[in-house]
């Protein structure tokens, strides 16, 4: 019997049609550091479910037997030894294919998702046939989706919500970018099709997170510390090209007592750089592809705004920053724009989706 899965619940006001006797409409995303799910709520409001996509393993006191624990519970009491499955993206191997299949139905059984849904999986683009039929193998064998199952490319899947309340993204053409914890994608779409994907491991913001971490050891002349969780907390708290501020934060020394230290620097030094490299990878390798194979669309696509998404397009004023960082690299005006909530956009525009196919069906 799987233990139940500490997520952050959340509601998003919205204006749905719920038919009872219609599959529920619902979207997933199984990412590399959070697993989102969204699905109507009786109100026609959607109900977002995210935690951390990990587990932790230790031994029952009493019986010696093998148990687990899931998503934040696992992050939070076992950092020494939680497993993210999907650190690459997707499961590498059939034993994180196993893992994560067990976690993803624990958070179904946690959460009732029901049986009879329609589901829309946002998945990331990365050129792993290994990878990609692993996480198939979890979607296939999970228990939802006796309606539907389909996938679409996750940076689709988040341009959604950036263009509008419908399903406008499906008839543009623009480009979009992926600010993952494990990749940076861009890709064009021209009327839902991709067009010439890219994708690069080398600009991550699992990457700023281990950079955060070397920097606040430098920034406090080796007496602090800190885990790459850590980092990433200091990254989702404190990062901000607008307006950051300076934080203090509190460690516990091993010998005892404690040690308060401010930090200045290592967040947003480690922030700017992951932008400037996004910003050349981008435009120098991405860009310079898309205008060699397909002028037209190069040309069409950069007059729609560059849709930002993924964890990285949280931080606030990176959309703006990226659209000056870009306009200087290539001599000219773009606009780049992002979902209200770049950190659920891609489940919300896989639950839209699911919602238009479970009408078709």
């Amino acid at each position: 019997m799987s233990s139940h899965v500490d997520a952050e619940i959340e509601e998003l006001s919205a204006d749905i049609e719920v038919d009872d006797d219609e599959p529920v409409p619902v979207g997933v995303k199984l990412g590399s550091t959070r697993t989102v799910i969204v699905l109507p709520t009786e109100d026609g409001d959607l109900k977002t479910i995210r935690t951390l996509t990990c587990l932790a393993r230790y031994e029952d006191a009493l019986t010696g037997e093998e148990q687990f624990l899931y998503g934040n519970e696992a992050a939070r009491e076992y950092p020494d030894r939680v497993e993210f499955m999907l650190r690459s993206g997707l499961p590498e191997d059939e034993d994180r294919a196993e893992l994560t299949e067990q976690f993803f139905e624990a958070v179904i059984d946690s959460y009732d998702i029901p049986e009879e849904s329609a589901v829309v999986y946002a998945i990331p683009t990365i050129d792993n046939p290994a990878g990609l039929d692993n996480l198939s193998e979890v979607i296939e064998n999970s228990s939802i989706g006796a309606a539907l199952i389909e996938s679409y490319p996750e940076s689709l899947c988040g341009s959604i919500p950036a263009f509008g309340d419908d399903l406008q993204a499906i008839e543009e053409i623009f480009i979009a970018v992926n600010m993952g914890s494990t990749n940076l994608e861009a890709s064009a779409y021209r009327r839902g099709e991709q067009i010439s994907p890219f994708t690069t491991g080398a600009v991550t913001g699992n990457e700023v997170d281990r950079i955060i971490a070397n920097y606040v050891e430098e920034e406090t002349q080796g007496r602090v510390n800190v885990d790459v969780t850590q980092a990433r907390e200091y990254k989702e708290n404190h990062a901000d090209f607008d307006s950051f501020e300076p934080f203090t934060d509190i460690i516990q020394q091993p010998g005892g007592g404690s040690h308060e230290f401010t930090i200045e620097r290592s967040v947003m030094d480690a922030t700017n750089e992951y932008l400037d490299e996004a910003v050349e990878k981008f435009s120098n390798t991405f860009l310079s592809q898309l205008a060699n194979d397909h002028m037209k669309i190069y040309q069409l696509a950069l007059d729609q705004p560059i849709v930002l998404t993924g964890g990285m397009a949280c931080v606030p004023g990176i959309v703006d920053a990226f659209e000056e960082r870009l306009g200087e690299e290539l001599g000219r005006d773009v606009e780049a724009i992002t979902a209200d909530r770049a950190d659920l956009a891609a489940t919300v525009g896989a639950q839209r989706i699911a919602a238009r196919l479970a009408e078709i069906e």
